[in-house]
């Protein structure tokens, strides 16, 4: 049985180391405990004893290093009170029953995760309880201990927290029972032999960090088996629970922090009376467990805020140069306080600028021209436009305008163009228009047309014939498309022929009898004269509207 006992002891243990380096190596810590219980048989006489279990210590979580971290001492070294009791109350062939003592164990951490633990233990003050004929209670009370333990093992710690830490563990070693003999007693006095047993404890504890030196352990609760030889029961179970003092060493300590730094800007830093400023400051080397207080002051605008960022309202600044300052305090060392510092400008505003244009430059004196003003304001504030010329008149208070000349002089007309912003600030530009006189309308001309022959036919001298008609059907398109057009007809006669004069003037009066009655043009828009060259011919002249036809040497025909 007691063979049997180790060898469960012994995986257990293997089991939870595995468990605990990986965890180690992950950075994780997960809770672990090891809680075996075997319920006792009725036997001859039984004990019992009861004690506490040490607590596990509580440090600051901190980021796994594969060596220890900040917090994290090398050595804990605890004492204090641990109270063994029976499970359960009445097993038999358990020694040790409700035992008071004490217990002390330094653990050695080999990182944030894992450590070794050494565990002794004394106590006394056992119950002893008789069955079969006698029944009575006896009061065990054992100058030089009634028991001692020896155990070394692992210990899985949960550095989460800042300040509580909980553990688990399994430790294995060696209990050592003294004799127990009955006082007064003169035959057969030994109750109980002394006694060496193989021992596990599994569980764990919670400590609470006071300093980094020094922690409360809360409670350790575990279950402890041992194997005393001789009992029926062949494996006894027991609950130590324990509380105490932790003593933490070595380690890394925390460093301490170096001064506060502070640092600020401002966005943007050149503004415009009535545009906001952002200010944002940088506090460097804050300690995490205190609460930063911020303010701020500005000698220009009002700033508000009060926190790492502040803003500046500039509406009743005075154009120049102010400084925002900053202050962040922790506390009232020196080093727990800092100031920064950011300069920034107002700027007075800016005067609007206008061009103006015309369009065209040159009119005829009455026509009129389109004035374009273009106005920028740098701060982009409303404009108002308005114009004024040297002679004529300017209408229109947009961007654009317009000037009529109606009634200037020739010359040059010099336009203003104006521009105001709603801080009754301005700004002008000039343009000029050129007005020309009037170019009067070339006066028309008459032109001449195709000429009507008649000496192809000797019988007949004053017929108009074929190719005559064919020179009068052109002139009569002419005449059509020229609406208001008139149209000069003169005839002439050749030197030999007897009686030319009147040959001449019928020879015209036949041509415009052919436009009129063949082509149905107004006879009103013909006139017929006779002239004094030499041939026989009709010549056509024609005489747009408003030209004049020279009939000099020429006779009308009535």
């Amino acid at each position: 049985m007691r063979l049997s006992a180790r060898v469960i002891a012994t995986a257990a243990c293997v089991v939870f180391l595995m468990s605990a380096f990986k965890l180690s190596a992950e950075g994780a810590a997960k809770p672990s405990s090891g809680d075996e219980k075997a319920a006792g048989a009725s036997a001859v006489y039984g004990a019992e004893l009861d004690a506490p279990m040490p607590e596990a210590s509580m440090g600051a979580a901190l980021p796994y290093s594969g060596g220890l971290s900040l917090r994290v001492p090398r050595f804990e070294l605890f004492a204090g009170y641990s109270y063994l009791r029976a499970v359960p109350e009445l097993a038999a062939g358990n020694r040790l029953v409700w035992m008071n003592g004490g217990s002390a164990s330094l653990a050695f951490n080999l990182n944030r995760y894992l450590g070794l633990v050494g565990d002794f233990g004394a106590y006394t003050n056992s119950e002893v309880r008789f069955t079969g004929a006698s029944t009575s209670t006896v009061d065990v009370n054992n100058a030089n201990v009634a028991a001692l333990t020896y155990l070394f093992g692992p210990r899985l710690s949960f550095r989460k927290y800042d300040r509580i830490v909980p553990f688990a563990q399994v430790l294995f070693g060696d209990v050592h029972a003294n004799q127990v003999t009955l006082a007064g007693c003169t035959v057969n006095c030994t109750l109980l032999p002394s006694q060496d047993s193989f021992a596990m404890t599994a569980g764990g504890g919670l400590d609470l960090r006071v300093h980094h030196h020094f922690a409360i352990r809360i409670i350790q609760a575990e279950y402890l088996m041992t194997t005393f030889a001789g009992y029926t029961t062949g494996m006894q179970n027991d609950l130590r629970l324990s509380s105490g003092i932790v003593f933490r060493f070595g380690g890394r300590g925390v460093p301490p922090l170096p001064p506060l730094a502070y640092s600020c800007s401002v966005n943007p830093s050149s503004v415009f009376p009535g545009d906001a400023i952002a200010v944002s400051g940088t506090a460097l080397n804050l300690d995490p467990a205190k609460t930063a207080v911020y303010t701020w002051s500005a000698d220009g605008g009002t700033v508000t805020g009060t926190s790492s960022s502040a803003s500046i309202d500039t509406r009743q600044a005075v154009p120049g140069g102010y400084t925002v300052k900053g202050h962040v305090s922790e506390g009232d060392k020196p080093g727990e306080n800092a100031d920064c510092a950011a300069p920034y400008t107002v700027k007075a505003f800016e005067p609007p600028t206008v061009s103006c244009t015309a369009d065209p430059s040159a009119v005829i004196s009455g026509n009129s021209s389109t004035i374009t003003a273009i106005g920028i304001s740098p701060q982009n504030r409303p404009l108002t436009y308005s114009y004024s010329s040297t002679s004529g008149s300017v209408s229109g208070t947009g961007s654009r305008a317009t000037l009529s000349t109606s009634g200037a002089p020739t010359g040059a007309i010099a336009v203003t163009c104006n521009v105001v912003d709603d801080k009754a600030q301005t700004a002008t530009a000039t343009t000029s228009v050129m007005v020309e006189v009037p170019v009067a309308a070339p006066k028309p001309l008459t032109s001449g047309l195709c000429a009507v022959h008649f000496d192809r036919d000797a019988r007949r001298p004053v017929r108009v014939d074929n190719e005559g008609k064919a020179c009068l059907d052109e002139v009569a398109l002419d005449l059509q498309r020229n609406s208001d057009a008139n149209l000069a007809l003169v005839g002439n006669a050749a030197g030999e022929e007897k009686g030319g004069r009147k040959l001449a003037a019928q020879r015209a009066v036949n041509t415009k009898a052919y436009w009129v009655g063949e082509k149905g043009i107004d006879s009103s828009r013909i006139t017929v004269y006779t002239g004094s060259q030499d041939g026989k011919i009709v010549s056509t002249t024609l005489i747009p509207a408003g030209a004049t036809f020279d009939a000099t040497g020429d006779t009308p025909v009535e």
